[in-house]
């Protein structure tokens, strides 16, 4: 399986349009447009009854201290975890492509709503759910996709892997208010291809896009 994306190239930077914030040179960041990307995928297995996509973020500290802190940096040494940006099941398999905006078209505080996606589709929970807890005004359930919104400090720029993953069942057994680690441990034994696209991302003046 191939996949591609009219919204960035792979391994190059993902246009601001397409992220949760953006630079902003007096309070270092505002919010984006949020809009989820194009993508677009190409030899599909045959026995394909469905999709799931994964957006993860390898590259997010695992420690916070350090993390959007004036007159500090997170340090490139700092060891990373993963960070899920979009995790989406039982995409139908006569859906190839994604349309840009199609499923996220804005920042929406405390989440917009799940699991219920277009075309038939489920959303999971994505990581700001987490991230957002402690914050009154912006806490909620955050499903389907929100973009990138690295540290403005960090050191290095993040990678934001895009995966389709063709699968054998048209229903993911997973449900509820489900997280991308439920949804890759549900899809073992069931992927019968995956294809992955990376974009660049950077809020840190220092480093550029």
């Amino acid at each position: 399986m191939k996949l591609s994306s009219d919204s960035f190239a792979d391994g190059q930077a993902i246009p601001g349009d397409f992220s949760f914030c953006i630079p902003d040179p007096e309070h270092h960041v505002c919010l984006g447009k949020n809009l989820n990307p194009h993508l677009a995928w190409i030899e599909v297995p045959p026995g394909t009854l469905s999709f799931a996509l994964i957006c993860h973020d390898p590259d997010v500290p695992s420690q916070g201290d350090d993390v959007n802190q004036e007159g500090r940096t997170v340090p490139a040494t700092l060891p990373r975890v993963d960070f899920f940006h979009w995790v989406l099941v039982d995409l139908p398999a006569e859906v190839t492509a994604i349309e840009a905006g199609e499923f996220s078209s804005e920042v929406t505080p405390r989440g917009k709503g799940g699991p219920a996606a277009p075309h038939g589709a489920r959303h999971g929970i994505n990581d700001y759910t987490a991230w957002f807890d402690g914050d009154g005004d912006m806490r909620g359930d955050y499903f389907g996709y929100d973009g990138p919104c690295p540290p403005w400090n960090d050191e290095i720029r993040h990678r934001y892997v895009f995966t389709v993953f063709a699968l054998d069942v048209e229903r993911l057994p997973v449900e509820g208010r489900f997280n991308g680690q439920q949804v890759r441990e549900a899809m073992r034994g069931h992927i019968l291809a995956q294809a992955s696209l990376t974009g660049l991302y950077a809020l840190n003046p220092a480093i550029g896009a």
